[in-house]
C-alpha cells in the first residue's frame, strides 16, 4: 500500500482528490490538511511514504513545505499538484527535492501512475514544464524573495524587516537588489515579474 498524506488548502478538491485516490486498489489516503503548518504536524505523526501538496497554501506553501522536509531529512517523497505552470516554480521544486510536480488539468489516471512512479523511486514531471524549466534561471536568493512577496502583499520596508527579524536597511538592500536583478524601476513592479515567471 503507498500511503498519501495530502495537502490543499481548497476543501473541494482535497476531498475530490482523497476520494479519487481512495478508488486506487494500492494507494491510501491515511490523512489531509488545509495548510503547511497543519501538514508538516501530520506528516511527523502519520509517517507516509508521499505528500501530494499543493504549492499556494496559507502558512505555509508547498514549496517551503518541501524545503523543510528536505532539511529535517524525512524518509517522505513530496509530489506537488499545481496550477502554475511555470518553469520557475518547477526549478524550484526540484531544488528543495520534490520527486514529482504535474499541472491540476492533467487527467487524473495520471495523477496515480505517477505516485506510483515516484513510491518506486522514480520522477514525475510535467513534460512541457520540464523543457522550460532550464531556460532561464532565479536570479534571486531565499531573503531577497521573502522581501519581495510581503513587499507584493503591501507592507512597507519597516513592516517586512519587524516580520523577517531584519533591519530596515536590510530589507531595502533586499529589495533594491531584487529590484536590480530583475531590471524593473521598483518593487511593485519587482514583484510582478517575479510572480509571473514563478520566481516567488
Amino acid at each position: 500500500m503507498i500511503r498519501i498524506l495530502l495537502a490543499e488548502d481548497q476543501a473541494m478538491l482535497r476531498g475530490a482528490l482523497a476520494a479519487l485516490l481512495g478508488m486506487e486498489s494500492d494507494i491510501e489516503v491515511v490523512g489531509a490538511a488545509a495548510d503547511g503548518e497543519a501538514a508538516w504536524r501530520e506528516l511527523q505523526r502519520l509517517k507516509p511514504d508521499l505528500l501530494v501538496t499543493d504549492i499556494e497554501m496559507p502558512g505555509l506553501t508547498g514549496l517551503e513545505l518541501a524545503q523543510r522536509i528536505q532539511r529535517h531529512e524525512l524518509p517522505v517523497k513530496v509530489v506537488v499538484v499545481t496550477t502554475f505552470a511555470r518553469a520557475g516554480f518547477l526549478r524550484r521544486a526540484l531544488d528543495a527535492g520534490v520527486c514529482g510536480y504535474l499541472l491540476k488539468d492533467a487527467p487524473a489516471e495520471q495523477l496515480a501512475e505517477a505516485l506510483r512512479k515516484v513510491h518506486r523511486g522514480g520522477r514525475a514531471i510535467d513534460p512541457q514544464l520540464a523543457l522550460e524549466a532550464w531556460g532561464e534561471a532565479d536570479p534571486l536568493n531565499d531573503r531577497e524573495r521573502q522581501a519581495l512577496r510581503l513587499a507584493g502583499e503591501g507592507l512597507s520596508a519597516g513592516e517586512i524587516a519587524q516580520r523577517l527579524n531584519l533591519s530596515h536597511g536590510t530589507v531595502r538592500n533586499y529589495l533594491s537588489e531584487a529590484i536590480g536583478k530583475l531590471g524593473v524601476g521598483n518593487r511593485i513592479e519587482a514583484y510582478r515579474l517575479a510572480r509571473q515567471k514563478g520566481w516567488l
